[in-house]
């Protein structure tokens, strides 16, 4: 999201001032990358980019967020922590009840209220045929065609560099990157 925006409507770049939270390229997307996702079971901790919405309505922002990230209206997996009135989405407190509360604090320190993020949960286990883990991670991408192994090897890649995780040390040494030459 932070390289490829498309429709997300923000008022500022965004920096690496978010909460650390637990997080992986456990999520399987539809082209077949391997995304991040926060995973309270295999995340590794890593500083989060946040940035300030464009919207000043909670369900404006929440349904932008949404309509960038491709999700149905109808099934809408945006976190939100309303800081001030105690109010979050519950969806996201299941899936990851330790990060909401990271993030309810972070938000509250920072005078974000309310905070809004993707909540979507790793959907691996079902997409790979497997329970997570990075040697099935590297198995999953192995098995990708051309096309999609790169895509996939160039979304790891360009994540930001506070993220670090198994899954992307792993990736860069099952397929270490030519240096720049130029």
């Amino acid at each position: 999201m932070i390289w490829a925006r498309r429709n997300l409507a923000i008022i500022s770049d965004f920096e690496p001032i978010g909460p650390r939270l637990p997080i992986e390229f456990c999520r399987v997307s539809r082209d077949g990358r391997l995304t991040l996702g926060i995973d309270e079971a295999v995340g590794a901790p890593c500083i989060t980019y946040a940035t300030i919405s464009a919207f000043d309505n909670l369900d404006d922002a929440i349904a932008n967020l949404g309509d960038r990230e491709g999700m149905p209206s109808s099934n809408r997996s945006i976190g939100f922590t309303v800081p001030d009135c105690g109010r979050q989405s519950p969806r996201a407190v299941e899936r990851h009840p330790r990060a909401v509360k990271i993030i309810t604090v972070w938000a509250n320190a920072r005078g974000f209220d309310p905070g809004i993020w993707t909540a979507l949960g790793s959907n691996f286990a079902e997409k790979a045929r497997g329970p997570f883990s990075v040697e099935a991670a590297i198995r999953y991408l192995r098995a990708q065609n051309g096309k999609t192994l790169d895509a996939a090897l160039a979304y790891i890649r360009r994540a930001p560099p506070e993220v670090q995780t198994p899954v992307r040390e792993a990736v860069n040494t099952r397929w270490p990157q030519a240096p720049d030459l130029r």
